[in-house]
């Protein structure tokens, strides 16, 4: 037996067949095709098509050329060679380019639509029922290639940091490889470039290299979809309501502008705005007025009012009223204590928050006089007190703390209101301003940041007689709906910074009006009269309603009205008989019980206005008739300003998607306001009339 074992061992073996070499080939594909459809689904892909057969089709040219098919040498090398790749590719060992084609067909689209519900929960799972990895956890985690396929990657030279190229023999065409790939967009990063020499493959190393704060860096290989995160109080426009049965309306004076501020940011960025970020009012009331002020301090309002035809529907009328508020001169402004509370976390690191910000601080200091204070508070994770009250006289010490600001951190900002008003109280001027100016994002997320929470504080100290104004900055992660509660409640302003030129106006051209308070919870109510009017809806203030009983409760809070303010509100009305008029009479309605006899008046409503002295805490009134003489019998009679306002009024009804102007046309609004121009000393109005052009344009007009 030894004998012959001998003579085999020396004996040459006959050269194999091509149809043996051929048949073994195809045994060795058929064992890992049944091993793999007798094993779960492997791990990284969410297509029906097996990761093998691709191997398939990708060396089957290879086995069958002359060089290889002459060399069983050859053959023992490759098959072993083409098993590992198709092991280690069904294990998903080896990242591969999973970016669907740009063009999928409508049978693939049908395929994939009819996918079963055990298909789809696999293919969320990454192909098996293990819960679903990050993308960053799935690159931690895999398993590094190691032997021969390690060898085969190398970083490229000079180019893109995040990619690595595996070299593919010249006879191979990846081209066709990365096309036929199945697609899990689930676990890979997307948009995967491809080069005609060889196969492109991300890196581990270099993919995490490619993250910046565990978001996708910038480049073809990844693409970061922007999600805004701004929030907005949801509020639904005010409905027409029927004078028979609800003659009054009563809201809360509003001056602040950030509103605007937002929509021209959006429309400056191509975007329409969210409508909920549209408050009417405060784009009537970003613009200023010539309306006629009072003559002196003691009554602090003067009220001009216009009754004029509605551009948008000949059957009402606009009931418009302008207040002026008087306005302090600069060398009898009281001393200001101001306190700038700095948002400089992490969030903040942005061109348009953090610097800008710096820089509106820097107009603002040059604007106050020498004997007035600056304190400054940062928060990000925890407060802190970048400045100790220091009068403007010491500037430079001011603006050095103003531009050593730097952005890190998390949002610790009730933290940074407690010790904002701990300076305030500090430096607390008898008769003068004492106000905090917060300077924010609005992304308050750490310590207690409910809205009920903070308004609670703001109005516990605000009647301390300290205020407190916010100023916004940046898009993507902005807290209106808080920003806008602790302005009201802090008997301050709200004001979106989106430029220089916007904190240029805010803080400086309209420094008196924004800083020192002439009035506190200022009320509006308007009584109409139902012998001339059948209907009214008060466009805008839809967040400053109030109850009738309000108006004379001096314990309900209102807006406040600084030095020179202008506030105006105009209500759409119904005349009497009017087609327009779209509530029917009441079946049951009682009549006036000696109708008769009841003298016909020509007063279509009337006005009050109530008010607190700034250190006050009994309001006064201030009342007002709105007859026929206030009216105007055509648009063009209406002076400049009521139709520039009536031509913003218009603007943002529409962008808020108020049925009442539905019909009326964006190229009628910008004629309206074009007409209306007047003098434009600081290029606002100019600036409006680009924005209903933006508006025009993008929204398909």
């Amino acid at each position: 037996m030894n004998d012959d074992l001998n003579r085999l061992g020396q004996m040459t073996p006959p050269a194999a067949s091509p149809e043996a070499r051929a048949r073994a080939l195809s045994l060795a594909m058929q064992a890992f095709d049944g091993a793999e459809n007798n094993s779960e689904a492997p791990q990284g892909t969410a297509d029906d098509r097996r990761q093998s057969s691709i191997l398939n089709r990708l060396w089957s040219p290879v086995m069958n050329r002359k060089f290889l098919a002459g060399s069983a040498l050859a053959t023992l090398l490759v098959v072993p060679a083409a098993a590992f790749l198709t092991l280690e590719l069904s294990r998903g060992g080896l990242p591969v380019d999973t970016a669907k084609p740009a063009v999928v067909s409508a049978e693939q689209e049908t395929k994939d639509a009819g996918t079963d519900d055990s298909q789809k929960l696999r293919a969320e799972s990454g192909g098996n029922a293990a819960p679903k990895r990050s993308s960053a956890e799935e690159i931690a985690g895999r398993p590094s290639p190691q032997g021969e396929v390690a060898g085969a990657l190398k970083k490229q030279e000079g180019g893109d940091a995040t990619r690595m190229t595996a070299q593919a023999p010249s006879d191979i065409v990846a081209e066709p490889l990365a096309e036929s790939m199945p697609a899990d967009t689930s676990a890979q990063p997307q948009s995967l470039s491809r080069h005609t020499q060889g196969m492109i493959l991300p890196a581990p190393a270099a993919v995490q290299d490619a993250m910046i704060g565990g978001q996708p860096a910038s480049g073809d290989v990844f693409q970061q979809q922007d999600e805004s995160r701004d929030r907005f109080a949801a509020a639904d426009t005010n409905p027409v309501k029927s004078v028979a049965t609800d003659p009054v309306s009563t809201f809360s004076a509003d001056v602040d502008t950030a509103s605007y501020s937002f929509v021209r940011k959006s429309l400056m960025a191509g975007q329409m705005p969210d409508r909920d970020s549209v408050r009417v009012e405060e784009m009537i009331n970003y613009f200023p007025y010539d309306w006629p002020g009072p003559d002196s301090k003691d009554e602090p309002f003067k009220a001009t009012v216009t009754v004029l035809p509605t551009p948008w529907n000949a059957n009402t009328r606009l009931m418009h009223v302008g207040i002026k508020g008087y306005d302090v001169a600069p060398a009898a402004a009281p001393r200001a204590n101001l306190v700038f509370l700095i948002d400089v976390s992490g969030s903040m690191d942005e061109p348009d928050k953090l610097p800008l910000l710096k820089s509106a601080f820097r107009l603002l200091v040059e604007k106050l006089k020498p004997e007035d204070t600056v304190s400054i508070v940062t928060y990000a994770g925890n407060a802190g007190t970048v400045l100790e009250p220091t009068a403007i006289r010491e500037k430079t010490k001011i603006l050095a703390a103003i531009d050593n600001l730097q952005p890190g951190g998390s949002t610790a900002g009730a933290q940074g209101l407690e010790a904002a008003y701990s300076l305030a109280e500090q430096a607390f001027v008898k008769g003068g301003v004492n106000r905090i100016m917060l300077a924010t994002d609005g992304d308050f997320n750490v310590g207690p940041s409910s809205d009920e929470a903070l308004k609670a504080t703001i109005e516990a100290k605000r009647k301390s007689g300290i205020f407190l104004s916010v100023l916004g900055f940046g898009r993507g992660n902005y807290n209106d709906a808080l920003m806008q509660t602790l302005a009201q409640n802090g008997n301050g302003t709200a004001t979106y910074i989106d430029t220089l030129a916007e904190a240029q106006k805010s803080l400086v051209e309209e420094a008196g009006s924004s800083l020192f308070p002439i009035a506190k919870d200022v009320k509006f109510q308007v009584e109409f009269n139902p012998q001339q009017v059948a209907e009214y809806r008060l466009i805008g203030y839809e967040t400053r309603a109030l109850k009738r009983e309000d108006f004379n409760n001096d314990k309900v809070d209102a807006g406040d009205i600084g030095s020179g303010h202008r506030v105006t509100a105009i209500y759409e009305i119904t005349p009497k008989g009017s087609p327009a008029v779209l509530n029917d009479d009441l079946r049951y309605g009682a009549a006036p019980a000696d109708a008769a006899a009841a003298k016909p008046s020509g007063e279509l409503a009337f006005l009050k206005i109530r008010y607190k002295q700034p250190d006050g805490d009994t309001s006064s009134l201030i009342t007002m008739p709105v007859t026929q003489a206030n009216a105007v019998p055509s648009l063009e009679q209406a002076g400049q300003d009521v139709r520039f306002s009536v031509a913003v009024a218009a603007f943002g009804q529409k962008l808020r998607g108020t049925d009442a102007v539905s019909a009326y046309p964006y190229g009628s609004i910008l004629d309206l306001a074009s007409q209306a121009k007047g003098e434009d000393a600081y290029g606002y109005r100019a600036e409006f009339l680009n924005l209903v052009r933006l508006a025009k344009s993008l929204g398909g007009e």
